[in-house]
């Protein structure tokens, strides 16, 4: 499995292609303000052709790029439900103190656009992604598992977003946060998961559940 990542614009949101070693099919996961270039350059190095893209969640930091690139591209947007209104709405995710810096600019969806919900499997180029609902940092946050093959044993990683960061967990002030919803979407969803468990969040560095578990303050 290939896995590559870049953070992108000025909130340096973790933008993330994933594919098989052995197909030229890939998925791409939050690609946020000024990420299109950087994909492009991707796609190319590694002979890649993009089938869809995945979003955690429905903040502007990580779907800023995504109708240019699925529109560019003839692709699909996967999004949870109560996050779609974010699409063409960034200002209601962000509220009025951060919202006056995208004043004048127009967001629309993607030609086509699919709902995940908690529970669903999606297969997209050859890879089978685990959606788990984990409000708290927005109404519809989502974490994206999948399962990957190494030398030794098996193991999942997980696209976070930003519901859990290495050190650290994601923000709740924003309109539809909720802390409470949060500490519990991590510690029913995401704590459960085996130690070895790579965690791939929206920003930051990656991290594994029993580092986390270990340590993160939040957690304790």
């Amino acid at each position: 499995m290939r896995v590559m990542g870049f953070p992108a614009g000025m909130f340096q949101t973790n933008c993330y292609l994933i594919a098989h070693d052995d197909r030229p099919e890939c998925v791409v996961i939050d690609p946020g303000q000024d990420a299109l270039p950087a994909v492009k350059q991707l796609l190319g190095e590694h002979g890649l052709e993009p089938v869809a893209v995945l979003l955690t969640h429905g903040h502007l930091d990580h779907m800023w790029t995504a109708q240019p690139l699925c529109d560019e591209f003839g692709i699909p947007l996967f999004i949870h439900p109560d996050d779609r209104p974010m699409l063409t709405d960034p200002a209601s995710g962000i509220g009025p103190t951060l919202s006056g810096f995208i004043q004048g600019i127009e967001f629309v969806e993607p030609g086509t656009v699919k709902e995940l919900n908690d529970g669903d499997v999606v297969e997209l180029a050859g890879i089978e992604f685990v959606i788990d609902h984990t409000p708290g940092h927005t109404r519809g946050s989502v974490t994206l598992r999948t399962r990957v093959a190494s030398d030794d044993a098996d193991r999942d990683i997980v696209f976070s977003g930003d519901t859990l960061f290495a050190g650290s967990i994601g923000r709740s002030d924003l309109p539809g946060g909720d802390a409470d919803q949060l500490i519990k979407s991590i510690v029913d969803r995401l704590m459960p998961l085996a130690d070895d468990t790579m965690i791939l969040p929206g920003h930051g560095e990656v991290t594994t559940v029993g580092q986390e578990r270990r340590s993160n303050p939040f957690l304790r």
